[in-house]
């Protein structure tokens, strides 16, 4: 055991350590939000990336509505003498021990998915345990990825492309919030190729052809990567950067797996809606436009465990499938709106006039931040007394 008086070591948007107690606080609470029926199905699933966002809702609602069995794969970083373990890892030792009290048998694997020892690790487990799956859901985020084929380490970056990029963005070094400026050199062919290799869908189609390979492909088999669009206001940095080309080449892939499956299997990217993650964080402008989306919307602002509950609904074929022209489905109609892009372009025309009036947005986006974290999170956490940061990653028995 390890006791320790913690307290969060912020800089701006990045907080280095993680509280225990409030990590696991904040799963509690995305399960209980999850209304619990089941269809009595159980697929076997493999999640790639459940540890935080879009994954860890996708896999929280598959448990509590679709009673899912599989792995789930992250890639979290433990306890050391300077540091708590990752929010992360806390998370998932919440989510596992929320999983076995229901019943559920679904396990979790703390590797690196981009490695060939990695995917040996998950295929073997799925052979032995569980079979065939019948969904693969790609819901990876990371800064770096190294080839397995070349052994070429790939670094992401966040970048325009064709030309620099300057716009307003929401700084959180003082007391309060308020808008600066960030300028933005274009990125180099290198970047932009590299940012594909991370971000794009290279490692999702080896995880395909592994499964494939092995024979682990269910009848109807489904795959599934989660992927984002956004607003024409932050089109620059991302739609049109660095990251926009990487979400076209995931997309492009999603159109090659679905017809190299053809019969057995279909392939998609799933458009998901804003949300305050880990990784959008990072992104300039994302902030203020997020803080001012949500000033427009309120409690319409949709949650991760909402989009994903719709998700699961298409998936399985309780809701129709809603695509757009390129196929993809579309979870983020709610946020592109045209009254609701609207009036979040009004403020953006005067940013800091529009932060005046989106204080409320400013600080509910902070909020999330520190709650990504651990930080904050309603629900009787003590973040005043010593808490017990030694928590074991989940053990594969049941």
């Amino acid at each position: 055991m390890t006791l320790r008086q913690i307290e969060p070591k912020q800089r701006g948007f990045l907080i280095v350590n993680s509280h225990p107690d409030g990590a696991a606080q904040s799963v509690h609470r995305m399960w209980d939000q999850i209304p619990a029926r089941t269809d009595g199905t159980s697929p076997v699933v493999l999640l790639l990336g459940h540890s935080a966002g879009y994954g860890l809702a996708t896999l929280l609602t598959g448990l509590r509505q679709h009673g899912i069995r599989g792995v789930g794969v992250a890639f979290e970083g433990a306890e050391t003498e300077r540091r708590t373990a990752t929010a992360g890892w806390y998370r998932t030792a919440a989510t596992d021990a929320l999983a076995r009290n229901a019943g559920h048998d679904f396990v979790f694997v703390n590797t690196d998915a981009f490695s060939t020892a990695g995917k040996e690790q998950v295929l073997a487990l799925l052979e032995e345990r569980y079979g065939k799956i019948d969904y693969l859901i790609y819901s990876l985020a990371a800064p770096r990825r190294t080839d397995p084929a070349t052994g070429t380490v790939y670094h992401s970056v966040i970048k325009p492309l064709g030309g620099p990029y300057e716009a307003p963005a929401l700084d959180f070094s003082g007391d309060t919030p308020k808008v600066g400026q960030v300028t933005l050199e274009a990125a180099s062919e290198e970047e932009r190729h590299a940012t594909e290799q991370v971000m794009g869908g290279a490692d999702w189609r080896l995880w395909v052809e592994a499964l494939a390979g092995r024979g682990l492909l269910a009848d109807g088999f489904t795959t599934v990567a989660l992927t984002y669009i956004g607003s024409e206001l932050t089109a620059p940095i991302y739609r049109q950067g660095t990251i926009g080309a990487a979400k076209e080449d995931l997309e492009r892939t999603a159109g090659h797996l679905d017809t190299e499956l053809g019969d057995a299997g279909r392939a998609f990217t799933a458009v998901a809606g804003a949300a305050v993650t880990q990784a959008s964080s990072a992104i300039p402008s994302i902030a203020l436009y997020t803080a001012f989306l949500r000033t427009v919307l309120g409690d319409g602002f949709r949650t991760t465990a909402e989009q994903a509950g719709e998700l699961w609904e298409q998936l399985t074929g309780a809701a129709p499938l809603v695509r757009d022209e390129q196929g993809r489905i579309r979870l983020d109609r709610w946020e592109l709106d045209d009254a609701v892009q609207d009036r979040v372009r009004a403020l953006w025309a005067d940013p800091e006039a529009g932060l005046e009036r989106a204080r409320g947005g400013a600080d509910w986006f902070m909020q999330q931040i520190r709650e990504l974290y651990g930080w904050g999170v309603d629900g009787g956490v003590d973040y005043e007394r010593p808490a017990e940061t030694t928590v074991e990653w989940p053990t594969l028995d049941v």
